[in-house]
């Protein structure tokens, strides 16, 4: 039997969060501080420790968590990796990422490794669970390898399209994807001739 958290609990970490995120939008992040945050969120220092080890692991949580409600929410209709669920995610990382650009420009910039860092990890999961399923005979080693080129690939071509932003978002994954798609094709039947 699952053991449930305590509401309370679930309360008192979403109000530091977001009072977390309420202050990254005023303050840049090497300037806020353990007493701005528990000033914010309205609780003591004891608590916070209780949640977090410290600002970082803050910052870690509240971006895996917002990125991965993003990401379930966008796929959340499709069952399966295919070609509406990369464009999907592709999508749902432009969003957050303009989302927290628009939010705060300068911590937006200061968290841009972090943001890398975890949507690779949290999308790599993601792919790897996905594909566990959907491939259950496949060796385990490849359906990581392959979770990890997917996820790497669309948060490259998502920051890509946010440096250029030559066409719209939805118009750019499908150029993409029809690109692979054509190139596959062609490189198939360039190996049979020979």
């Amino acid at each position: 039997m699952e053991k449930q958290i305590d509401p309370r609990i679930l309360r008192t970490r979403k109000l530091i969060m977001n009072a977390f995120i309420e202050l990254s939008m005023k303050k840049e992040f090497k300037n806020i501080t353990i007493k701005d945050i528990t000033t914010a969120a309205t609780v003591n220092r004891a608590t916070f420790y209780s949640h977090f080890i410290d600002k970082y692991d803050l910052l870690e949580k509240v971006l895996s968590e917002s990125v991965m409600r993003e990401v379930i929410q966008e796929v959340s209709t499709h069952e399966v990796i295919n070609e509406g669920t990369i464009e999907a995610i592709f999508l749902s990382i432009i969003k957050f990422q303009k989302s927290i650009s628009n939010q705060c420009r300068r911590s937006y910039e200061t968290f841009t490794p972090q943001i890398e860092t975890i949507f690779k990890k949290e999308h790599q999961d993601f792919f790897s669970e996905w594909a566990q399923k959907q491939w259950p005979n496949q060796n385990k080693t490849e359906v990581e390898a392959f979770a990890v080129m997917l996820s790497w690939a669309l948060y490259g071509a998502a920051m890509h399209w946010m440096k250029n932003q030559t066409t719209q978002p939805e118009e750019y994954v499908k150029q993409l994807m029809d690109f692979i798609k054509n190139r596959i094709n062609i490189d198939k039947e360039n190996v049979n001739l020979i």
